[in-house]
């Protein structure tokens, strides 16, 4: 289902209403403040569908349960990072943790295995076990820039991933958009892409992409439906710009019209297709 754009009188790709199952925009929290969310959401809550508390932050902060509450009013999943629940996994603090999020009231969770190096078979067994409760995120990759990054690996550790039980894929990237899907100068790592979205539905994944021209080069290889994550709070807005073609990186993704054409209604004379969004008629 599409919706109208802003004002409305443009001609842009089609975007989905929330709640979304594809184009999802997956936010990175560092330890925004409640006032900081609050003004997130007022800005760009249209645009996000998830917002992770990164790494271990929601141990440190104050006010999680709320930030909880605030998101899920404006449409939007909260998720821990996968780095605690590997800590707890670690120190055999599973149970505590499980608890902990029921009593924050988080219906998501990250799974994973790139910070401790957890095996792939006691992963997909967590991977089980919280899927019974939660929406599990299971992200692939490892956080270490010096570890090999093989395209079959992955393929078939996220195949395992999504037979255990996970709602969603995420490709790593971290916040520095230098390793796992990219190289350490930030490129594309092309034919890992390519070997993923081949052999993986595409609308189950979630590729890290931090990054200005990692994000503009996934909107341009799976359109505006791709799934995006890791993106910095205040870099929502300018990627729904990339996504639309508002941007001149993805200009090209405009709907090509004649100069000068005015469309009347979407049910007009032209007969334009139906999944683009189109212009409100003008009002009296």
């Amino acid at each position: 289902m599409s919706s109208l754009i802003g004002p409305g009188f443009l001609t842009l790709p089609s975007r989905s209403l929330k709640p979304r199952t594809e184009g999802l925009t997956h936010v990175l929290d560092k330890g925004l403040s409640m006032l900081g969310l609050e003004s997130l959401l007022a800005a760009a809550g249209n645009s996000i569908d998830i917002i992770k508390l990164g790494w271990g932050t929601a141990y440190v902060s104050d006010g999680v349960k709320a930030k909880v509450r605030v998101a899920k009013g404006s449409g939007v999943h909260i998720c821990l990072g996968g780095t605690l629940l590997e800590i707890c996994d670690q120190q055999g603090r599973v149970d505590e943790y499980v608890r902990w999020l029921h009593r924050l009231r988080i219906t998501h969770v990250e799974v994973s295995n790139g910070a401790l190096g957890m095996d792939a078979e006691h992963k997909r067994a967590l991977i089980r076990r919280l899927s019974q409760e939660f929406n599990v995120l299971s992200e692939c990759g490892s956080k270490d820039p010096g570890v090999d990054v093989v395209a079959d690996v992955w393929v078939e550790e996220m195949t395992g991933d999504l037979e255990a039980g996970a709602t969603l894929l995420v490709a790593e990237a971290r916040e520095s958009g230098t390793v796992g899907l990219y190289e350490p100068n930030g490129e594309v790592r092309v034919s890992l892409v390519e070997a993923l979205v081949s052999a993986l539905p595409a609308g189950r994944i979630i590729f890290e992409a931090p990054r200005k021209d990692q994000q503009a080069w996934f909107v341009r290889r799976l359109g505006a439906v791709a799934n995006l994550g890791n993106i910095p709070t205040d870099e929502v807005i300018a990627l729904e710009t990339l996504r639309l073609g508002l941007r001149s990186d993805t200009l090209d993704l405009l709907p090509q019209l004649p100069r000068g054409q005015q469309l009347a209604a979407p049910s007009s004379r032209l007969g334009a297709p139906s999944h683009l969004t189109h212009a409100r008629p003008a009002s009296a």
